[in-house]
């Protein structure tokens, strides 16, 4: 079993892609490829062919490798409800809520169950490609570290490290790595690729022997900026559009409400990609134009603070304006809550425990409580459009309104909730956008041109273009014979 490990001289840099594309690249020559992330923090989550969650990054690395995705590629999973707190999952399970200072002493545990996911990955594949987290460089975070060089040196595993050419000063990021690891972790590093460069390759030539000769790694690739990857799943919030809604434009307006702790925002990647409906994400102080037709309200890691922070920026003011008019809204998960009458959360799951009035336009009550509902669905919505999904959410939802579905599942559950006048809806149920009939349908009713998008073949076509652009501008060949050369460890 060969293994190597792609880390980044920051956030960003395009490590979650860079695995992809070359999960697709040797699953292509024939290789049994597994992606792997010893640490992940996101709140863009999916549930896996083995009942847990893990981060999106790894489901779509994946998918890249024609297989389906296991809680053990993704084994830590932190997942932010505020500045310093945030929910740890473990082999997909929910195992409590840490602050960044305790998260430090429980990184010895967890370094164990990230080595035992590690082992069940080598037992089935010829080649397991590796995602570090954040920067390779925080020296200050190495002693307990398990997302970086500290699993490199605990399984023994070659680094290829990445600079980001976009961002400016990838010579220095590159070769700064190199001065302030400590020797060992720079020794475990074995080459390094420049990411999304623009312009003339030739340009940049000496660039990689400077690289090379300061820091004695091998060049394996510049590699060109690949525009088709903003059509891929999104990470993290990092990545969410920063565009204001364009005043001249005749399409219909899909606005999505931003709050600070949005999460699973995927879903609305095939809205995005219908050239029929323009589609902008609202940030805090941005109000909803008048000219929306669509209102959605996505999923939330926080109901209950990203609902104060919703009422902060006076959206709900806007909503309400919004529903007079009538505009459509849809919540999805978090955002289906927040519409109904009442949020309770008694045990504290999502932050203090406590109460709140909701936004009172669908009635309907929800307690924060019980297990956490991980499970991938199927079924039809009220207009008998075919839907494909899954459930990622804590909470039962009760009241009057859901004995007016807006799903009917195919194990005989309904899910959701319509109100009366049918123009306020929502529902648990992530990832509906992606059926394309569902999509199609949700178009035809805010007047938008449909369109021939069929958004699962695309990401297909876009993962086999992407291994098609790495393996013309990196050496492939080099990557796997460097995967073959073992590093000290410890284990």
């Amino acid at each position: 079993m060969k293994a190597i490990m792609f880390q980044g001289t920051g956030s960003d840099v395009g490590k979650s892609l860079l695995v992809a594309g070359l999960a697709r690249a040797f699953t292509n020559r024939g290789l049994k490829v597994r992606p792997f992330k010893p640490q992940n923090m996101s709140n863009n989550a999916a549930v896996t062919a083995d009942g847990g969650e893990i981060g999106r990054a790894q489901a779509l690395q994946a998918r890249a490798a024609r297989i389906p995705p296991s809680v053990h590629m993704n084994p830590v999973l932190l997942k932010p409800q505020s500045e310093t707190d945030a929910q740890v999952v473990v082999q997909g399970r929910v195992v409590g809520n840490t602050r960044a200072h305790e998260y430090q002493s429980m990184k010895a545990l967890l370094l164990e169950r990230v080595l035992e996911s590690y082992a069940r990955l080598e037992s089935e594949a010829d080649l397991i490609l590796i995602e570090g987290a954040g920067s390779a460089s925080e020296i200050n975070l190495r002693h307990a570290d398990i997302a970086n060089m500290g699993f490199s040196e605990a399984a023994g595993v070659p680094v290829v490290l990445i600079g980001d050419i976009e961002r400016g000063g990838v010579i220095a990021s590159l070769v700064g790595t190199k001065a302030v690891l400590p020797p060992d972790d720079a020794r475990r590093i074995v080459g390094f690729i420049v990411n999304k460069f623009r312009g003339d390759p030739d340009l940049f030539a000496a660039g990689m022997s400077a690289i090379a000769e300061r820091t004695g790694w091998r060049p394996l690739g510049l590699v060109p900026h690949f525009a088709r990857a903003s059509h891929l799943p999104p990470e993290d919030s990092q990545s969410l559009p920063q565009s204001a809604p364009d005043p001249s434009s005749e399409k219909p307006l899909v606005v999505v409400l931003a709050y600070p702790l949005i999460s699973n925002f995927d879903d609305l990647d095939p809205l995005r990609l219908e050239p029929g409906v323009e589609l902008a994400f609202l940030h805090p102080g941005e109000a909803i134009p008048g000219r929306t037709s669509l209102v959605i309200l996505p999923g939330s890691k926080a109901t209950m603070a990203d609902l104060a922070a919703l009422r902060a920026t006076d959206w709900d003011i806007d909503l309400a304006a919004h529903v007079r008019r009538g505009g459509r809204v849809l919540g999805i998960c978090g955002g289906y809550q927040m519409l109904g009458r009442t949020i309770a959360d008694p045990d504290g799951i999502e932050g203090p425990p406590g109460a709140t009035a909701g936004l009172g336009l669908l009635d309907i009550e929800t307690v924060l409580a019980g297990g956490k509902v991980l499970i991938e669905v199927q079924g039809v919505d009220r207009t008998g459009a075919l839907i494909r999904g899954y459930e990622m959410h804590v909470g039962r939802t009760t009241g009057p309104g859901v004995h007016s579905p807006m799903l009917h599942l195919a194990d005989g559950r309904r899910d959701g909730a319509v109100s009366v006048s049918g123009r306020v809806a929502g529902c648990y149920v992530h990832g509906l956008f992606a059926s394309d009939r569902y999509r199609t349908e949700l178009l035809r009713q805010i007047g938008a041109e449909t369109s021939t998008l069929r958004y699962e073949s695309e990401v297909d076509g876009i993962l086999d273009a992407l291994a098609a652009h790495l393996e013309a501008h990196l050496d492939c060949d080099g990557i796997l014979k460097l995967a073959r050369e073992r590093v000290g460890t410890k284990r």
